[in-house]
């Protein structure tokens, strides 16, 4: 219990550090997705063709670091394979698909809002789940984020907001929320490098699949793309697409997932809607609606409301040293003591 206690006195910068720097940088690298992707779908690739070549790109890259690190460990792979086929078919395919179908039919920051509602329904079945009821910060929280949502969907206003489009967003968020309980998990077997590149092995796989049996159309196209002022070869997009915003991106995420647990990652994650809707104006002159700027800065508002209620303190009766493996439940309530 000694050692457990003596990490509550380590100062401040070690937990931003190891867990809310990581997540920031990672929230910073995957806002880069949205624009890079808009980018190359406007030059005539499909969502499914990007997402494909997003994967396979990303797995190919990260092939050699993960043999490495496994250093012929295979049976880890054995041990975890639902782990890693969760990861992949959901928290990868199924969710950049979902996003990219999304972002074709929305612009970069909405769609990713939508999107982001993830944290609230991660708080939502954590709630029914566990049958304990969320602090009152964090309840809060939740209710400042759904009532973002309805400023960013702008219902009343004179922003078209396709519905197709928000069906997709929103199966993207169930998608996330999946992930984010996936990469929650303490696996000392399993290290965040190769859960990210067999997952993404995994996710691409799932994609060349769907693609052959004609489940998802792949549309390639060689024509430039057009990123802020510059016209830029379609390459230029792609490989941003692929070397930060997923192999930075996932690898970074997973660490930052079992750094802070699974809600405590996703609400901080909702810093990516700010990263995302600055790119977008960078990169594509896209702007959100003042009214949906207001919104998007109520959702992000959660993360202080909910990160407030994680730091008030561990709940009445909570083991700090059960010695049982971790679940995403049991993130729940984690919090990081203040020295």
């Amino acid at each position: 219990m000694a050692a457990v206690h003596s990490s509550w006195r380590r100062p401040a910068h070690y937990f931003l550090g190891s867990g809310l720097g990581i997540a920031l940088f990672s929230s910073a690298v995957f806002g880069l997705s949205g624009s890079f992707a808009k980018a190359l779908l406007e030059s005539g690739w499909s969502p499914g063709a990007a997402v494909t070549a997003r994967l396979t790109g990303a797995a190919l890259i990260l092939l050699l670091p993960a043999f490495l690190a496994l250093r012929g460990r295979w049976y880890q792979l054995r041990s975890n394979w639902l782990t890693i086929g969760l990861f992949g078919l959901i928290g990868v395919a199924a969710c950049q698909l979902f996003y990219f179908n999304a972002v074709a039919r929305l612009s970069v920051g909405v769609a990713l809002l939508l999107e982001y509602l993830a944290p609230v329904l991660i708080v939502l079945w954590l709630w029914v789940a566990s049958r304990r009821k969320p602090g009152a910060w964090t309840i809060a929280g939740t209710l400042l984020s759904l009532g973002g949502l309805i400023l960013v969907l702008d219902l009343t206003g004179a922003v078209v907001i396709d519905p197709v489009g928000v069906f997709w967003g929103l199966g993207a968020a169930v998608c996330l929320a999946i992930y984010f309980f996936i990469t929650a998990r303490q696996n000392d077997s399993l290290p965040p490098l190769v859960l990210a590149a067999v997952g993404l092995m995994v996710g691409a796989a799932v994609m060349w699949v769907a693609a052959a049996v004609g489940i998802v159309p792949l549309v390639f196209s060689t024509a430039d793309t057009t990123l802020g002022a510059w016209r830029a070869p379609w390459w230029v997009a792609l490989a941003g697409l692929v070397v930060l915003a997923t192999v930075l991106a996932y690898v970074s995420g997973v660490m930052a997932s079992r750094a802070l647990g699974s809600k405590v990652a996703s609400f901080v994650s909702l810093t990516e809607v700010l990263f995302a809707v600055v790119w977008a104006w960078l990169l594509l002159g896209e702007l959100p609606a003042p009214i949906q700027l207001a919104g998007g800065l109520l959702i992000v508002g959660g993360v202080v409301l909910v990160r407030l209620d994680e730091i008030r303190g561990k709940p009445a009766g909570h083991s700090a040293n059960s010695g049982t493996r971790s679940t995403p439940l049991d993130h729940a309530n984690d919090v990081e003591p203040v020295p």
